[in-house]
């Protein structure tokens, strides 16, 4: 019998009481691996009274004995790191090597966190007035959630869980329906080794109804979100409008810029990475490459090879370079876009429609694409695809790419491959966008740098990770106090 998925909610695991669930299959084999509650209102009241109930005890523990519990945390993680990485890959597609890298992130931002009692360190001044000093003390905001999706099952929740907890919040996740296996494992790994207080940190499943519990719940003080744009926004204003702190991670168009200079072989190496791994599924895959100049020959030519030998497969093997999207309905969703490229004008240069992979003839795959003279004034050039397929156009100067560039909605990413110093400070200084490359094809932050995003690629003030979640997790009281000479010679 396939398993029904729990909820875990203050400190015991919770079957659902919920009627709808969801199947939850292995997109490479098509296996039935579990099913997921859609869970509602109720469950979702359950954990925030859980979690409201144990934030007084937590808040007032000592950040130092906070961070004890993280320490903890990250030898879980790293002691179970093949049992959750294969999770990931059974669930989610993508391959084994890059399952791990994606809980190597996570156990960085663990890390990070542990520092919470140096990064929430407060301001002092004395006597800024005759006798009197001003203090500006860090606390905690409260009942916080994240609401996470589904092409990375385990690392994004850590980009705000641990700084929320070091920083003396309780906290809520709600995992993709389309992934909650990974964050269920975490959660029993969690449950059996880690220790946290009851109600501390709670798991909830479910789709939008858990979402707008979570939204509308007087006591959730703080909404974490990554996904597409238009329910970013829609994140971003119903939290707005129940008073909450919000930070909305969008969907992108990232691009690439590659000049006459560039180190071709490496460019074209990183370019098909940033491309298509994680089967093109990840906020700051490249999915436009703008070729300068003379670069239009070279890099095509390239890309075009690179493409077209890229091992494709299930994840678990070793061997395989790229595994599949998220299930079949996106599987069509992203040929019909690779047919819609090619109807505003674009040449299908590599086409990974309908694939044939031996032994898995019923998973959800797309071979790298290349569309290759895309129109600029297209859709296609504009849209997210959020799978392997890279959109390549042409202009003459760099600073037709960064105009283009710039004319985007959306600004996660741009990277730019050269040898040119001059070219590369034009770019870092001109482009809109919050993660810039050189040379690089992902320009994920290190977890002690803040993942940053402008434009329709984030909503809110603070970004995940590092410093700016300390500032999202934490709201700042200014104390202003006078002690009088006279009053301290009585005691």
């Amino acid at each position: 019998m396939t398993r029904q998925l729990p909820n875990y909610i203050d400190g015991r695991w919770a079957p659902a009481t919920a009627t709808d669930h969801l199947p939850v299959h292995n997109p490479a084999t098509a296996e039935l691996l579990a099913h997921v509650p859609l869970s509602g209102t109720a469950e979702v009241n359950a954990a925030t009274e859980a979690a409201s109930r144990a934030l007084p005890a937590w808040r007032r523990t000592p950040a130092g004995e906070r961070i004890q519990y993280l320490f903890k945390m990250k030898q879980i993680l790293e002691a179970n790191m093949e049992a959750i990485a294969r999770t990931i890959t059974q669930e989610c597609g993508k391959t084994i090597a890059e399952a791990r890298a994606e809980m190597t992130r996570a156990i960085e931002n663990v890390e990070v966190a542990c520092g919470i009692p140096k990064m929430m360190q407060g301001d002092f001044s004395e006597d800024v007035a005759s006798g009197i000093d001003e203090i500006m003390i860090r606390q905690p905001v409260g009942v916080c959630a994240a609401v996470v999706p589904f092409n990375f099952p385990g690392m994004i929740a850590f980009w705000f869980l641990p700084y929320a907890l070091a920083t003396g919040n309780t906290y809520i996740v709600k995992p993709s329906e389309k992934v909650p296996q990974t964050m269920h494992l975490l959660f029993e790994l969690f449950h059996e080794q880690l220790g946290l207080p009851a109600g501390v940190l709670n798991l909830v499943h479910g789709g939008k109804t858990a979402v707008d519990g979570l939204l509308q719940h007087p006591d959730v003080r703080a909404i974490s979100f990554v996904g597409s744009t238009p329910v970013a926004k829609y994140i971003y204003s119903e939290g707005a409008k129940y008073g909450k702190r919000v930070q909305a991670q969008g969907g992108a168009k990232n691009p690439i810029i590659v000049l006459p200079d560039a180190d071709m072989e490496m460019t074209t190496r990183i370019a098909a990475d940033s491309a298509f791994g994680c089967a093109g599924q990840r906020c700051l895959a490249a999915s436009l490459a703008i070729t300068v100049g003379e670069a239009r020959h070279t890099f095509t030519e390239a890309m075009a090879d690179v493409a077209s030998s890229r091992v494709v497969g299930y994840g678990l093997d070793e061997a395989v370079q790229m595994g599949t999207v998220i299930d079949k309905a996106n599987q069509l969703r992203i040929e019909q876009l690779i047919q819609q490229g090619a109807n505003e004008g674009a040449t299908v240069l590599v086409d990974g429609r309908s694939p044939h992979i031996a032994g898995y003839e019923n998973g959800a795959f797309v071979r790298p694409t290349l569309l290759h003279n895309v129109n600029p004034a297209g859709q296609i050039a504009r849209m997210e695809i959020f799978g392997p397929v890279l959109s390549m156009l042409h202009v003459n100067t760099i600073e037709e790419a960064i105009a283009y560039v710039n004319s985007g909605q959306y600004g996660n990413m741009a990277c730019l491959f050269t040898s040119s110093g001059a070219a590369a400070r034009q770019f870092r200084y001109e482009a809109e966008a919050g993660n810039i490359g050189i040379n690089i094809g992902v320009a994920a932050p290190m977890a002690h740098f803040p993942f940053s995003g402008w434009k329709d690629s984030f909503f809110g003030t603070m970004h995940g990770q590092s410093n700016h979640a300390v500032e999202f997790f934490t709201q700042t009281k200014v104390v202003v106090e006078r002690w009088p000479r006279e009053w301290s010679r009585q005691f």
